[in-house]
């Protein structure tokens, strides 16, 4: 499919006479000529928005001319095409069209010959489509099946194979798309070209369960497994052997700053819109001002949004008044606004509590002038703590909320946080840090708390402290200690958590010394906390790093089970160059070198630091010590020295010794994992995710040593490690990998 980003001379001519026409006119007039007068709005069932349209004449260039044609499945029906694909619809705001691609199928004949089968692909190379990593995924159908998709990321032209295996050894489930009998992988970002193929990784002559097998990228909000899929054609019958598939798209090649200069060929018509730059791929598109929707690509295509009339986004708890991309609120005479709602002015009952006094004598007088006084410092005291509320977000974490039903975050008062734990008295403290001061209370409702103080919070964080609490509120994570509320009404927030009573890894390790702690409890902890990190680093949105991480914010329950806290003191990831300067402060000991160079905070720099504390799991040394020989002070160095000269016994804690008589492999293993977490530069350091798969393989390694080798379970395994081990193997959890073509062919081969 090509694409030229550039106009034709007669279009450029064409907008000419359209500008002259139209002038400064933004209205319904000029939004007609902008659509192009006389083309089609709809082919069929689906709409046709400007900038496509029905033939080149019609569109904003030829990429986007789409034509108008009977379907595949017959009959009379119209449907709109981009070359050969089928499109079923076109979204502008989410800048998206969902189209249908083949289904990649192989089947068997009843004797267990395998049929030809078809390798579909679908090339937008050169086109401002791709194909979107965050709305598909490939899915592979069938029984001791692997399935691959070649794809090509553009412009740099890199192919990557991914794909996935399947197993009936699995329990397999309706919905479930896990291994076991269906198994799915990532699509990568920025992909214009794919090629899905069977891969004979399995034996295809036994133990065949299945008539046929899928390989397909689709749209994963459009895939449900069914069990009926491996016992029929009904999967390729459900979608006619088209499966819907969706592409992201920019309307030109050129950053924001290029294409203004340009005025002739610039998309964004509407006076209320403005153009967003997307470096990957490279290129802009244009959207609507906030307080606006339409289509941006047209004049007067930008609308004012009503918020008054929305029960949604109307925040007005007394009287809303629209304005153009807004909004005011305002509350009914003889009322006042006290964070965000209309209550009764004060100040009139004020006047006539002392009108009243005036006529009742001299000792009602004092009675008034007192209760005048306190009045004023109660209103003084509120409008301080109204002034920190406002400083913090409060307001539009208070907004966040109310739009967002169901959320169980709390805004505390200071009153419940002092009677919660005796007006802060020291007897309910449980703990120290370098950000504050931590307490164990209890709440009204019965519920028990950790409530934390901080120290400071500079002013950036003020301005965006009451976002940041509601993001890091929706983390919900078993090995992750749970943020519950906060209190916004004193000068720097005070954090509420949920309570774990176990203390920490580091009292674990170092309060103890003579307290044994077995290699499997060791492994779980470990285990538990990566599980942590990788979520927060992979799953939270944004993504989260901690920036801190270090055995005295590992918190553990009675059974060793694992919880990374305070992370609620780290930082969004960042989104601007200049946020990555002086971000944290870390501590001794735990620090990436490659941070101390640059000031530049990664997901790699929470990695280092957790590799420090494998070290202190393994060895039950500080990762800092002052009084320790000048050679001995530093941990990390000491267990990279002994790494070196091949004496890690020297550093290992003697339990582990004992423990890994019957381990030694384990423990190897898990010292050579700390030690690539421990590289200088932070590219050749695993992700948490990595870490976290390596470590849960080893920790079911240690529980079940007796299984044998050649087993699926061990199987996977393998897949596991290589995937570790070699930077083109086998990537993911069970049944979910990427894999390099020539990986696999030395698989199948036995080479």
């Amino acid at each position: 499919m090509m694409a030229n980003c550039s106009h034709l001379p007669r279009l450029l001519i064409f907008f000419a006479l359209l500008a002259l026409a139209a002038g400064n006119d933004d209205g319904p007039a000029a939004a007609t000529a902008a659509a192009r007068p006389g083309c089609p709005t709809r082919c069929g069932a689906v709409d046709i928005p400007y900038p496509f349209g029905i033939g080149e004449q019609c569109a904003i260039h030829k990429s986007f001319a789409l034509s108008c044609n009977s379907s595949t499945g017959g009959g009379s029906a119209m449907t709109p095409f981009i070359e050969d694909l089928p499109v079923t619809r076109v979204s502008v705001p989410e800048h998206k069209v969902w189209i249908k691609s083949w289904i990649s199928s192989r089947c068997h004949y009843p004797d267990g010959k395998v049929a030809p089968y078809n390798t579909p692909s679908v090339n937008v190379t050169r086109s401002p489509y791709w194909f979107s990593d965050t709305d598909n995924k490939v899915f592979v159908i069938g029984c001791n099946t692997v399935g691959n998709v070649r794809v090509v990321a553009y412009p740099q032209g890199v192919s990557t194979t991914i794909g996935c295996y399947t197993t009936c050894h699995k329990a397999i489930k309706n919905g479930t798309c896990s291994g076991g009998g269906c198994c799915q992988a990532d699509v990568p970002k920025n992909m214009t070209y794919y090629q899905a193929y069977f891969n004979n990784y399995y034996n295809d002559t036994t133990d065949r369960t299945t008539p046929c097998s899928y390989t397909v990228m689709m749209e994963k909000e459009a895939f449900s497994f069914s069990t009926a899929y491996l016992t029929s054609t009904v999967f390729n019958d459900t979608y006619k052997g088209m499966a819907p598939l969706v592409l992201e798209w920019h309307v030109g090649e050129q950053p924001c700053d290029v294409a203004k200069r340009n005025v002739s060929s610039y998309a964004c018509l509407s006076r209320d819109s403005d153009c967003v730059s997307s470096p990957n791929p490279p290129g802009y598109r244009c959207r609507c001002l906030d307080g606006y929707k339409g289509n941006p690509y047209i004049h007067g295509g930008c609308t004012d949004i009503n918020e008054c009339l929305d029960n949604v986004t109307n925040p007005c708890m007394g009287i809303c008044t629209n304005t153009l991309g807004g909004f005011k609120c305002s509350c009914p005479r003889g009322e006042q606004t006290i964070q965000g709602i209309c209550v009764p002015d004060q100040k009139v009952a004020y006047w006539v509590m002392r009108a009243v006094g005036a006529s009742i004598g001299f000792v009602a007088l004092v009675a008034i002038v007192t209760g005048a006084y306190l009045i004023r410092e109660r209103r003084k005291l509120q409008r301080i703590r109204q002034n920190y509320f406002r400083q913090h977000g409060g307001l539009l974490l208070f907004e966040e909320m109310k739009s967002q039903q169901g959320v169980a975050f709390k805004i505390l008062s200071e009153e419940e946080l002092q009677q919660a734990t005796d007006k802060f008295d020291e007897r309910h403290i449980v703990g120290h840090g370098g950000n504050g001061t931590v307490y164990r209370g209890v709440l009204r409702d019965g519920v028990e708390v950790a409530i934390k103080k901080c120290k400071t919070i500079d002013e950036k964080q003020k301005k965006e402290f009451g976002r940041e609490m509601l993001i890091l509120s929706q983390i919900n994570h078993r090995n992750v200690v749970k943020l519950l509320g906060c209190c916004l009404e004193v000068e720097v927030p005070t954090l509420v958590y949920e309570f774990v009573p176990g203390g920490t890894l580091y009292e674990l390790i170092h309060g103890s010394p003579d307290r044994h702690i077995s290699l499997g409890a060791r492994l779980q902890i470990a285990h538990d906390s990566a599980e942590a990190l990788a979520y927060l680093h992979s799953w939270a949105s944004p993504p989260i790093l901690h920036g801190d991480v270090k055995s005295s914010n590992i918190l553990l329950d009675g059974g060793y089970t694992a919880k990374v806290s305070d992370f609620g003191a780290s930082i969004l990831a960042p989104s601007d160059e200049s946020q990555f300067v002086t971000l944290v402060q870390g501590t001794c000991g735990y620090l990436d070198p490659e941070y101390i160079q640059t000031c530049r905070l990664t997901d790699k720099s929470d990695v280092y630091s957790f590799g420090v504390v494998l070290l202190e799991l393994l060895t039950r040394k500080k990762a800092y010590n002052l009084q320790a020989p000048e050679h001995e002070k530093t941990l990390s160095l000491m267990f990279l020295d002994a790494m070196k000269r091949r004496r890690l016994d020297e550093i290992l804690d003697d339990q582990v010794k004992d423990d890994s008589n019957n381990s030694a492999e384990i423990v190897e293993e898990i010292a050579e994992l700390a030690q690539q977490c421990l590289e200088m530069c932070g590219e050749e350091r695993p992700s948490m995710k990595e870490v976290a798969d390596k470590l849960g393989r080893l920790r079911r390694m240690l529980q079940h040593p007796w299984v044998d080798q050649s087993s699926p379970e061990e199987t996977e395994s393998l897949l596991g490690r290589l995937s570790y081990e070699a930077n083109s193997g086998f990537v993911g959890s069970t049944g979910n990998f990427c894999v390099d073509k020539e990986a696999v062919m030395s698989l199948e081969f036995g080479r």
